[in-house]
């Protein structure tokens, strides 16, 4: 990458973490982000009783097997479908490896009868929003700035620099295809 792009792109980040600091909310457990769509802790994602009170028919861990964070398929039983990320939450992990993957399983979800999904880290801030958030990019059509917009108007959220980075470039790849093709 050229030292005008990674100035550019690092300018890029800097505008998002703007979005990010106006968060007008606290941190809580756990937030509908969007419609039937949770980002939560792991305290949420291991209590039984809070996932029915809150209807969850599906949990996205994207700290699966993280030290701290129980859960696999057996955990649920036949409660809630599974669906586990193995992510680091660092500069130099590739998240963007399971975009889609996240993405899709989110959209089947909420395409499920009565679906309701929970996407949860350790913190509910990193790794969770930003599949989230890529999640509205992929499927809700939104920009990545709207999509951050619209999020931390609901939780306080925190990507790291490095998925905003991802974020950033899939964003692009959107847009491209976007302007090649506005049908889709």
């Amino acid at each position: 990458m050229s030292r005008s792009k990674q100035l550019q792109d690092l300018l890029l980040i800097k505008e998002l973490e703007v979005i990010l600091d106006s968060c007008p909310v606290g941190l809580t457990p756990v937030d509908e982000v969007w419609p039937n769509l949770y980002i939560g802790n792991v305290g949420v994602a291991q209590n039984k009783k809070t996932l029915h009170k809150l209807s969850i028919t599906h949990v996205l861990n994207a700290a699966h097997s993280k030290q701290g964070s129980i859960g696999d398929q057996s955990f649920y039983g036949n409660t809630c479908v599974y669906f586990g990320i193995p992510a680091e939450d660092s500069e130099d992990f590739d998240l963007s490896q399971y975009f889609k993957p996240a993405a899709d399983f989110i959209h089947k979800a909420l395409m499920s009868k009565d679906g309701k999904v929970l996407v949860h880290c350790i913190m509910g801030v990193s790794r969770s929003a930003t599949l989230v958030i890529a999640y509205l990019m992929l499927w809700q059509r939104l920009t990545l700035r709207d999509a951050l917009k619209h999020v931390v108007q609901k939780r306080a959220i925190y990507p790291n620099r490095n998925f905003l980075s991802l974020l950033l470039k899939l964003d692009e790849q959107l847009t491209r295809k976007r302007r090649l093709c506005p049908i889709l």
